[in-house]
């Protein structure tokens, strides 16, 4: 097994710079308003989109850097509420994988997790439940390899942080920083740290996502012109819960800013169809936004007179819809969407100069398969496109259709036998970087945001992604 512990900076260091940066992950008026690395305004914005220099690498690159291989993965997972306690049974179901250690500031939910952990077989975990920060020392353990984050959004970014700092791989739910220069932070951590950080977006395997993607790369829909993903979810009930997330930390994120706040789930897949970062990248994103109506109203038809809710004001736009550009002159739109009546979409369509696949239903109109402008029947395409993990697990257990199990699979797998990862830290602050930009992009009636190459040139080259070889 493989174990590494980085020389610089010390571990005082590390509990000291990283406490801070939790702190300032709280500053959240001041998102986006440092001169030093906010988004572009309109006068920036009228310059060419993608000609801002880079900070300079201090570090050799983590695209295409293998894990290394071990045959057993040792696994901490920070955050055990609705995602994280829903979670931890995939971990435990794959062989080779053992989860070593819990961390969560609410004891009962994490001793419900190391009950799970012992029913599986194995040791009983290591439990870190003693405020705020004990994930610190979570991180500092030689026994984890890789950390799982889960946990509210502002936290994300200091945890990430900590655990690479420590030697750890890590993976973090969406999104992975809520500003841009967290995004440039986590990138500069992970070339310097040699640890992967990754955004573990579960929508980039569902089966629909990954058979328009070996599609797309097949030349099924010709070459490539535009494509759109969302996050149009009625989450209102939810947001107003008062049992269903700890405390009401998703719900002021509506407070604060105005843009797309959860961009990942419908960006990513889209980005892995245009091979962004391996071949193209995104250079652009210009975002409007509705007023601010739908939570104000559901609270007055649902929430009583008292309640600690009325003294927030909302400013999210109810939808928020931002055009991306790529360096190849495609374009991509975002939506978002979880204050207003509407059925469940991530929308995910790819359109070509042969033809455009649409979900939510999911419909195929490609030349010369089909005619008569009549959609086509997707299914069709499963027997000859279907990815490799889908046909190895025909039947996945868990929630959101089985993607979340495959997501899992797939990660402990590449981190077994040594291979690439699916996706990078500079994935992450792509599909990321909407966050801070869309709400800069508001701000200035819409005015286009450069959005940075985290990759610094590498996207250029071609290299592989989701469409992977099945291992022998």
């Amino acid at each position: 097994m493989n174990e590494q512990t980085p020389r610089d900076p010390s571990r005082r260091t590390v509990l000291r710079t990283t406490a801070g940066a939790a702190g300032a992950g709280l500053g959240f008026g001041a998102l986006g308003g440092h001169p030093a690395h906010a988004a572009p305004g309109p006068a920036a914005a009228a310059s060419p989109a993608g000609t801002a220099a880079a900070p300079k690498r201090r570090a050799a690159t983590m695209a295409g850097v293998p894990f290394e291989r071990r045959s057993t993965v040792r696994v901490g997972i920070i955050g055990l509420g609705n995602r994280g306690s829903s979670m931890i049974g995939h971990f435990l179901s794959l062989p080779g994988v053992r989860v070593v250690a819990l961390c969560d500031p609410v004891r009962e939910k994490a001793e419900r997790a190391a009950a799970k952990v012992t029913a599986a077989g194995q040791p009983a975990p290591a439990l870190y439940t003693k405020g705020e920060d004990d994930y610190e020392n979570l991180c500092a353990r030689a026994d984890v390899d890789f950390v799982y984050v889960v946990t509210p959004w502002e936290l994300h970014f200091p945890m990430a942080r900590a655990a690479m700092l420590n030697g750890k791989h890590v993976g973090v739910e969406c999104p992975v920083a809520m500003r841009l220069e967290e995004l440039w932070d986590l990138v500069d951590l992970s070339e310097q740290t040699r640890r992967h950080c990754m955004q573990l977006e579960n929508c980039c395997y569902g089966r629909n996502e990954l058979r328009v993607l070996r599609m797309a790369h097949a030349g099924k829909f010709g070459e490539l012109l535009h494509g759109a993903g969302a996050y149009n979810h009625d989450l209102r009930e939810l947001l107003f819960s008062p049992t269903y997330y700890e405390g009401p930390w998703r719900r002021l994120w509506h407070t604060r800013l105005r843009g797309d706040l959860y961009p990942n789930h419908g960006f990513g897949p889209v980005a892995n169809y245009m091979d962004v970062n391996r071949g193209d990248r995104v250079v652009s994103i210009s975002s409007f936004g509705t007023p601010a109506l739908g939570l104000a109203e559901y609270r007055a038809a649902h929430v009583p007179a008292g309640d600690p809710s009325w003294k927030e004001s909302y400013i999210g736009a109810d939808r928020t819809i931002s055009m991306v550009r790529t360096a190849k002159g495609r374009v991509i739109r975002l939506e978002h969407d979880v204050s207003t009546p509407h059925p469940y979409s991530r929308i995910n369509s790819l359109g070509g100069t042969r033809g455009v696949f649409e979900d939510y239903p999911a419909r195929i109109y490609l030349e010369p398969d089909h005619k008569n402008h009549q959609w086509g029947d997707f299914a069709a395409y499963a027997a000859e496109f279907d990815h490799w993990l889908w046909k190895e697990h025909a039947n996945p257990p868990g929630g959101h259709g089985g993607m979340d199990y495959i997501m899992i699979f797939r990660l402990m797998q590449c981190m077994r036998l040594g291979l690439v990862p699916d996706f990078d830290v500079y994935d992450a602050a792509t599909w990321t970087a909407p966050v801070p930009l869309s709400h800069a992009s508001l701000k200035a009636d819409g005015a286009p945001q450069e959005i940075p190459d985290f990759t610094r040139g590498e996207w250029r080259k071609a290299r592989s992604g989701m469409d992977s070889v099945k291992p022998a």
